[in-house]
């Protein structure tokens, strides 16, 4: 069995970039990490370092901790809608979901075997619902709230597909194309007990 990562290496996973998986160290951390299996070298220029999949499950391995609310730690959250703590919202969180949606490309950019940005790539095939949340987040689309009507994006049975869900037709149709502008395959479907129109969204392979 693998030795669990140092002091040390868990603190260099953990400062990794939320949506990327970019770290930072010096060339002997990084190096260990990737002697481990929990980071690669990217083979183009400037060569940065990243989390495989192993290091993206020891990043969100949560050591155990004790009862009450989790500290705000600052790192950004894609919203699903039906949050139930309000979540900021503003200028500040505008910024932080249009960076989050650059190193989402970057990501394409750098793990996509041609280098395509209009692709999803293997970080969002893992992580379907805040992928394709960001993604409707990223173009403006707003999410569900206790304030307000918007997008909900949801886990399905299904192998790479989510279930989006809007409060209206239109809307339902405008987070279609937001999806497939994204990189995904959207098509509607209605839910055969309630009649309810929703959103089946995978992402693309080609």
């Amino acid at each position: 069995m693998t030795r669990p990562p140092t002091a040390a290496q868990r603190r260099v996973i953990e400062a990794a970039d939320p949506v990327t998986g970019r770290l930072r160290g010096t060339a002997d951390q990084l190096a260990a990490l990737v002697t481990r299996g929990l980071a690669f070298r990217h083979p183009r220029p400037p060569h940065d370092h990243f989390l495989t999949p192993a290091g993206h499950r020891i990043r969100e391995t949560v050591p155990e901790a004790p009862a009450g609310p989790p500290p705000d730690t600052g790192v950004f959250a894609a919203r699903s809608g039906g949050e139930e703590t309000p979540l900021p919202s503003g200028p500040a969180r505008r910024r932080e979901v249009h960076s989050a949606w650059q190193g989402l490309l970057e990501l394409r950019r750098m793990t996509n075997p041609d280098g395509s940005v209009d692709r999803p790539c293997g970080w969002e095939r893992a992580n379907l619902v805040r992928a394709a949340a960001l993604a409707l987040e990223a173009a403006g689309q707003r999410p569900a709230d206790r304030e307000a009507a918007g997008y909900r994006v949801r886990a399905t049975p299904q192998p790479e597909a989510v279930a989006v869900h809007a409060p209206d037709p239109r809307t339902l149709a405008v987070c279609g194309a937001v999806l497939e502008r994204a990189g995904w395959q959207a098509g509607e479907y209605t839910e055969p007990r309630t009649g309810t129109r929703y959103l089946l969204a995978s992402p693309r392979r080609v």
